[in-house]
């Protein structure tokens, strides 16, 4: 009797809460259905109507195929650039300091065939590039994309499109902008002279916060280019473009490709120079329009396109006037060439025909490519020396006539020393040492230490930016970079160590080349050479270097007035802190004059300092730490489980009230890390592993104390997911929890195939917006994988373990103490502790993610400020929920009257 009044009570309990909960899920899943749709109808492209209306006159819409074509008839992206779009401007560039590249990028997303052959239906996205935004030190890239509909006519190379692009306002809310785009010359056949033409109108009025004024833009073609200035009669003009070569210069044997990857590495910057009666704009060889005022001082040459046979590219000729050419820089018709060049294998030198622009004025859209009578050289020195170190150098010149508008003479330029690469394709160049001798004979021999290491000749720590003073004070900054260690270039690639040879033999004194840039105010230089208020200046040097000391002792030389003049009587010395002792101190340095105090070009000494920061050293430090952290949080894991463990053996009829979805979760996350090549989180890549190998076996060691504490962590969760089972499964009256536990199914999943949803369409909207925004560049970035983001995902979902046993608790209304205050607190707290420490690592660390992160690792969560403040804050108020349900009740939040037949689930039972 006492039995069937107890299985009643609890039946009707869960009949009469059935209806009001069992829906539940389906609303969750029927709500995040209507906002997806809800947000794909927001983006769908305008209508046929709208078309019709801006577009019929240029391009004739018609009835296009369903699905589009597997081989696009246009190329996947055209470059180029802009003007106007003023208020794009404003309502972008805030109150920071921004620098404004005007760069654009069209995309081709989709083409379909049409009713009408040559006509094709296009989808296409194209980003302007608005401003450089400025902001604590960091650059932020803003940007504006337009996603549009159109056709193009492959005969008249029209095209026509419509569509909406996004943006925020100056405050700071979004406006959608609605915009007809219209470009000509889209042609299947291009030349040197071709260029895309059109604007983007804006089609809100004028009154309008999304108006802004027409845009017109040029675009570089890139269908089925001709090559016409570049031939046999081209290369014959340039033969007159070796003699002003400095003398006494062989020319490597380059590989074509392989100058096409160097020229597609960003900016490749030349410093001009000019003849020797160059005092100012009016007597100088001016290679530009005279009217712009000044000479420029800087050239560089960026890719538009390399042939596939690699014998032929198409270069962005740009001049400036400055210390340096920006990356991000605006682009000026006035200041730019078009070339196009091949390589001549015989004279191993590049030959480029370079055209100006013509036809424009304030707008791009009538812009037009002509007057191709500028030449190019360009040669790749196979010897460098203290006297000249550039990786490239050449000339430019004029093949008209003296006398006739538009002629200059010839101009020399070189690479920028601040460029130079050994690993861009010159790696067959060689240094030709001739001041070993005295650097010798200068330099002293300290006595070696015992028991401290220095840094490699080959590694990162030497080159370094440094501090000058002299008697007087702080007087300007500077750096200083190897060009070549013994007989190879030291490469030059970021955060890369060059390789080392493998018969290089480390041990004594090797030789070593260096380029030192240093700039001071010029009123207190110690050189006083020139009228500006910055005086630059470089020395070339070359001596030795000692790994065992970390001596570096080296003769210098600097470039006087005139270029074949050098003072070469330059000691310049370095002391490098050891890189196995904590704190190691700064670099310490001097540049002084070996000449007597009364030449003229005596100069007094210069000290010179610079922060260290070893990474090899400072990444052992931190992975020591994060390897004790990794300890610590796996045994509080164990210690965590194992109170959960013992409060239900003291209360067992807690049990059914866990959730089993909650416990799987955690025992996956136990399981993975085991199931997973272990290794591969120590062990990452060659660099750590000779870190490892050189710490006397206490990775090796921690690692396999990591591998047993995971395991106990991991066999103590699946004993309380199986006990959690086997008590549900044992009691034949928990048929009502089974049901809630799916409901909590029911809801978990959908939430988590969204979330990976999710996360896969941001992971490829990422990385097609890095393709678009890096597109006009050749520079390649590399995007981040599918994988990484679902395993940060899978991080993410481990983080909220606590909302499977919220909801239980919410379908089931139950108070029970489940979870032991210990279990839940202490979990949570595992979970929030690698976002604490990243935020300090942030702060403290270098940020540049090497792959050797053990703790709060990049690859298993998702890491940044917002989501290290986001999660802790969530997962505490997950901890916060579960200790109210367990004290009010599971439905403690929802009014009285919603927590029906709590009466009925407490009936005492008849013990008579």
């Amino acid at each position: 009797m006492k039995e069937a009044i107890t299985k009643a009570m609890n039946t009707s309990a869960m009949t009469n809460s059935s209806p009001r909960w069992h829906s539940l899920p389906w609303i969750l899943i029927l709500f995040f259905l209507s906002t997806t749709f809800l947000s794909i109808s927001v983006t769908s492209s305008p209508s046929q109507d709208t078309y019709h209306e801006h577009c019929s006159s240029t391009v004739t819409g018609s009835n296009s195929k369903e699905f589009p074509l597997s081989k696009l008839p246009l190329p996947r992206t055209h470059n180029g650039y802009y003007t106007g779009g003023d208020e794009l401007h404003t309502q972008n560039s805030y109150s920071y300091s921004s620098t404004f590249s005007n760069s654009i990028s069209l995309r081709t997303r989709a083409v379909h065939e049409t009713d009408i052959p040559g006509l094709f239906k296009v989808e296409l996205s194209l980003t302007f590039r608005v401003s450089n935004i400025y902001y604590q030190d960091r650059r932020r890239r803003n940007s504006v994309t337009f996603r549009l509909q159109g056709y193009w006519s492959e005969s008249k190379g029209n095209l026509c499109a419509v569509g909406t692009g996004f943006t925020y306002s100056k405050e700071d809310y979004l406006l959608k902008l609605f915009a007809v785009l219209k470009l000509s010359n889209l042609t299947k056949s291009t030349n040197i002279t071709s260029l895309i033409t059109g604007t983007l109108e804006s089609l809100s009025s004028d009154n309008s916060d999304s108006y802004f004024v027409p845009i017109s833009m040029l675009l570089f073609p890139q269908m089925n280019y001709k090559y016409s200035y570049v031939s046999d009669d081209s290369k014959d003009r340039c033969s007159g473009g070796s003699d002003h070569l400095p003398k006494g210069l062989s020319l490597s044997s380059l590989q074509t490709r392989s100058f096409c990857s160097i020229v597609a590495r960003a900016v490749n910057q030349f410093n001009l120079k000019y003849s020797g009666g160059c005092v100012s704009a009016k007597n100088c060889s001016n290679p530009l329009d005279k009217s712009i005022g000044y000479v420029p001082n800087l050239m560089s040459l960026s890719e538009i396109e390399c042939s596939e046979d690699k014998e032929r590219m198409r270069v962005l000729v740009e001049f400036a006037n400055g210390s340096y050419i920006d990356y991000y820089r605006h682009f000026s018709p006035n200041m730019t060439l078009v070339g196009e060049g091949s390589w001549d294998e015989s004279k191993n030198q590049l030959c480029i025909v370079a055209c100006r622009f013509l036809g424009m004025t304030q707008s791009f859209s009538d812009a037009h490519l002509g007057n191709c009578s500028t030449m190019l050289t360009l040669r790749f020195p196979e010897v460098w020396s203290i006297r000249d170190a550039s990786s490239m150098v050449g000339q430019i010149w004029s093949v008209k006539a003296g006398n006739e508008s538009g002629y200059f003479d010839k101009i020399m330029f070189q690479s920028d020393r601040n460029y130079m690469r050994g690993d861009a394709g010159v790696s067959s160049a060689k240094y030709e040492y001739s001041k070993i001798d005295i650097a010798r004979k200068s330099c002293s021999n300290p006595a070696k230490t015992k028991g401290k290491l220095y840094p490699n000749a080959f590694s990162y720590e030497m080159r370094f930016d440094m501090s000058v003073k002299n008697s007087r004070g702080n007087i300007g900054r500077g750096y200083s970079a190897p060009i070549s260690v013994d007989n190879q270039l030291y490469q030059y690639s970021s955060y890369v160590e060059s390789e080392e040879p493998a018969n290089f033999n480390s041990s004594g004194p090797v030789n070593i080349s260096y380029h030192i840039g240093l700039t001071a105010y010029s009123t207190i230089s110690p050189f006083n050479t020139s009228s500006t208020l910055y005086e630059k200046f470089e020395i070339l040097a070359e001596g030795l270097y000692d790994a065992e000391t970390g001596i570096l002792c080296m003769v210098g030389c600097r470039t006087l007035g005139s270029k074949d003049s050098l003072d070469c009587e330059i000691l310049v010395n370095f002391e490098f802190p050891p890189t196995n002792k904590r704190n190691s101190g700064r670099i310490k340095g001097s540049i002084k004059s070996t000449r007597e105090k009364s030449d003229s070009l005596y100069f007094e000494v210069l000290d010179l300092s610079a922060n260290t920061y070893y990474s090899d050293e400072a990444s052992i430090w931190r992975m020591d730490a994060e390897i004790i952290m990794v300890l610590i949080s796996t045994t509080l894991s164990c210690v965590f489980v194992g109170l959960q463990l013992f409060h239900v053996k003291r209360h067992p009829h807690v049990l059914p009230f866990t959730s089993l979805v909650m416990l799987s979760i955690l025992t996956l996350g136990h399981l993975i890390p085991l199931v997973l090549n272990f290794e591969a989180l120590f062990l990452r890549n060659s660099r750590g592993r000779s870190m490892f190998f050189d710490s006397g076996g206490w990775i090796e060691a921690n690692e396999v104390i990591v591998r047993v504490v995971g395991m106990v962590a991991f066999l103590f969760q699946f004993r309380l997911l199986h006990r959690t089972w086997s008590a549900r499964r044992g009691d034949g009256n928990q048929k009502a929890l089974w049901i809630a536990e799916k409901r909590v199914l029911f809801v978990v999943l959908p939430l988590c195939a969204a979330g990976a949803l999710v996360a896969v369409i941001a992971n490829w909207g990422n990385n097609e917006n890095d393709v678009v925004m890096d597109s006009y560049s050749s520079r390649s970035t590399n995007p981040r994988s599918l994988w990484c983001d679902l395993k940060s995902y899978a991080g993410l979902v481990l983080d909220g373990f606590l909302l499977p046993q919220i909801l239980l608790n919410l379908f089931w209304n139950s108070r029970e103490r489940a979870l032991s205050c210990g279990f839940y607190m202490g979990n949570t707290l595992v979970r929030l502790l690698p976002h604490a420490y990243d935020l300090y690592r942030a702060h403290n660390y270098c940020r540049q993610y090497d792959g050797s992160y053990i703790y709060a690792n990049p690859g298993a969560d998702f890491y940044s400020t917002a989501w290290d403040v986001a999660i802790p804050l969530g997962g505490l108020v997950f901890a916060l929920i579960i200790y109210l349900q367990q004290k009010f009740g599971g439905r403690f939040i929802f009014p009285r009257r919603f927590r029906e037949l709590e009466g009925y689930e407490k009936v005492p039972l008849i013990t008579g």
